[in-house]
């Protein structure tokens, strides 16, 4: 990735310091839906203040048509092997560990009706989260990172590329930790940091926001079958 020129990218860290700081709140305060969604909703504030500030968007975010076609395919491929890995920890894994996946029935997905969840509110799910922890999250901690970088002088034989780990991980923790999803689905959103990590991964490889849409798509949409026709 090339350092830009864009403005603001130090706003990824307000949701961020949301969600973490979440966890320092009373117990009871935790236990509020509404301020559950806080980082969420801090997280999209930040993006659109940061998009007012910028041009370009749809390069910086990685939604260049020309790319869409790619991402359908490597998406669709990754979407797949992590939805059979996760249904196998979800439904076999997990429950040998000694864990209950009943719970599972009566969570906020399973209250929506099939024709509206499938594919439509899958869809929608995948573009928004991407769209907030790989496009504007990930994007700008590396944005943010690179301008940094740029400002120090590094010696040539030193890559500069194992840094992007940390935005990686920085998102990918920030992903799975999201108050409601903790919330949601308990243990199971540990499933979450290592999806986190490799879609994290390959938007940092392509650039490529239709890939990690696509991919999230595809496993939601091969998880929810599977659990659906499991527990039913």
């Amino acid at each position: 990735m090339k350092p830009d020129s864009e403005r603001l990218a130090g706003l990824a860290f307000l949701p961020l310091v949301a969600t973490f700081g979440f966890y320092i709140l009373p117990l009871d305060w935790q236990s509020n839906v509404l301020i559950q969604f806080i980082p969420q909703l801090s997280a999209y504030l930040a993006f659109g203040l940061w998009s007012s500030y910028n041009h370009n968007l749809i390069a910086k975010l990685g939604l260049e048509t020309e790319k869409l076609l790619l991402g359908i395919k490597w998406g669709a491929l990754t979407g797949t092997s992590l939805g059979c890995f996760n249904a196998f920890i979800i439904l076999s894994i997990f429950p040998a560990l000694g864990g209950d996946i009943t719970f599972l029935r009566h969570i906020p997905h399973a209250q929506i009706p099939f024709w509206v969840m499938v594919p439509w509110f899958i869809l929608c799910i995948a573009c928004a989260i991407e769209l907030n922890f790989r496009g504007f999250l990930l994007g700008r901690l590396v944005t943010f990172g690179t301008q940094a970088l740029d400002r120090q002088p590094l010696p040539s034989n030193r890559p500069p590329q194992y840094w992007l780990l940390l935005p990686v991980l920085l998102s990918a923790l920030t992903f799975s930790f999201d108050p409601f999803m903790v919330a949601t689905f308990g243990s199971l959103h540990w499933i979450a940091v290592w999806d986190g990590l490799i879609w994290g991964w390959m938007w940092i490889r392509m650039t490529n926001l239709y890939v990690v849409i696509t991919a999230h798509a595809v496993e939601v949409l091969i998880l929810y079958l599977t659990v659906r026709a499991t527990l039913l």
